[in-house]
């Protein structure tokens, strides 16, 4: 059992991934009532579906027009200080929507205003953060620090949701705004306490030659590559969030709706748990290949069954599939990027990881307009396993990756245990 539980050496041997595992818990919950909130205060404001769903391409023109850029300040810039000014800056467009809920005529541009800067300052941070935790986590603790940080995650996944729904429904919008800032509060005080993270000797001045390097760099790693677009066609193919509405009515369930979305994000969480065992798996990029081809063969099994009790545990495996895919791949960016490098990596990771569920969503309500959406879904599933089989073929550096051999990922390991010495 105790092999199963996950792995806590990276929370007992480095203060400073306390500090940010916990800071990153706290603002989790808090975005999540806002992510709960502001379509809600559209959908009262506006009464339009078409308006709700112009968040969706309002936050996605600043992810990637700022995705890559803030890999490149990562690089170039003290990772603390991006980190803080960032958190800090979350927290005033927070107090922004709280502002905007206690006027007596809400506005709605300010809810686009805020949730594209939310996105752009969100893109500029994740690549900041993701390349902090090499430098604070020994190397070999980075396997149990990815599954340490997909537990946050998944846990904000199910429970904020949940806490968000009632917050917005009890005690209004604007609490739930009010909520939100004071959690980014308790966040940049933590933050303040991470010791400096200033950029490698090697690294490079934010500009398009550096984001070009990174590129390059990422271009001629066939394994990395491979991550990249095995998570992309992933997301793609069988990310069915847009039609489980539909198809809860097809199933006659329109109860089960609540549990449809919380079952991907339980069977996530349920992985992290028993995430004791990543750590002792070296061949990372073959458990990415078969994760991902099992999470698209979950989604399209799901997309036939007729019985929404079956339906929900299938979506249950495939969220178990996806956080043991997701688990790998951040093993293997952490342990084999080069520290100067990271936050340009993390930007193109950001990019990999964000915009296939976007677009996805689009792809899945396309097809669930023209031929139905146990077609969408089904599908889904099945272009998602064969397009992973043809990416594993034509990549076969992602199936030979071992981190125990891979030339990058020991000489990394050498490096740092230089760097101790």
């Amino acid at each position: 059992m105790r092999a199963l539980l996950p792995d806590l050496a990276p929370w007992r041997a480095s203060a400073d991934f306390r500090r940010l595992w916990l800071a990153g818990l706290i603002t989790n919950f808090g975005s999540f009532l806002t992510f709960v909130a502001l379509p809600v205060q559209l959908k009262e404001l506006t009464g339009s579906a078409a308006a709700v769903g112009a968040i969706g391409a309002v936050e996605l023109v600043p992810l990637i027009a700022f995705g890559l850029y803030g890999g490149a300040l990562a690089d170039a810039l003290d990772k603390r200080k991006l980190i803080l000014y960032t958190e800090a800056g979350q927290g005033l467009l927070g107090a922004v929507l709280l502002v905007n809920a206690v006027l007596p005529r809400p506005g709605v541009w300010p809810l686009y205003l805020v949730a594209a800067l939310t996105s752009a300052l969100t893109s500029v941070q994740r690549p900041a953060l993701d390349s902090l935790v090499p430098r604070i986590v020994a190397h070999e603790h980075l396997p149990a620090a990815a599954s340490l940080n997909s537990l946050r995650w998944t846990v904000g996944g199910v429970a904020g949701p949940a806490l968000a729904g009632v917050v917005v429904a009890y005690a209004g919008l604007a609490s739930a705004y009010a909520v939100d800032v004071l959690t980014f509060a308790v966040s940049v005080a933590l933050v303040v306490g991470l010791a400096a993270s200033p950029a490698a000797h090697q690294a490079a001045r934010p500009s398009l030659r550096s984001i070009a390097e990174g590129a390059r760099y990422a271009w001629g790693r066939k394994e990395l590559l491979g991550t990249y677009a095995v998570d992309i066609v992933a997301t793609f193919f069988a990310m069915p969030l847009a039609v489980l509405p539909f198809l809860a009515d097809e199933l006659g369930a329109e109860w089960s709706l609540g549990l449809m979305y919380a079952s991907i994000p339980a069977g996530a969480l349920l992985v992290s748990l028993t995430s004791g065992w990543t750590s002792r798996v070296h061949r990372h990029g073959r458990m990415v290949v078969l994760a991902a081809a099992g999470w698209g063969l979950a989604v399209a099994v799901a997309g036939v069954m007729r019985n929404v009790w079956l339906v929900l545990l299938l979506l249950m495996l495939a969220g178990c599939c996806d956080m043991i895919s997701g688990i790998f791949r951040a093993a293997m960016w952490n342990q084999t990027i080069p520290d100067e490098l990271r936050g340009r990596l993390a930007g193109i990771e950001l990019l990999s990881y964000s915009t296939g569920p976007q677009l996805g969503q689009v792809r899945s309500g396309a097809v669930a307009a023209w031929r139905g959406v146990r077609v969408s879904v089904w599908s889904g599933g099945l272009l998602c396993t064969g397009a992973v089989a043809l990416l594993a073929l034509f990549l076969p550096a992602l199936l030979a990756y071992d981190a125990r051999t891979d030339p990058h990922a020991v000489r990394l390991r050498e490096r740092r245990a230089g760097a101790v010495a």
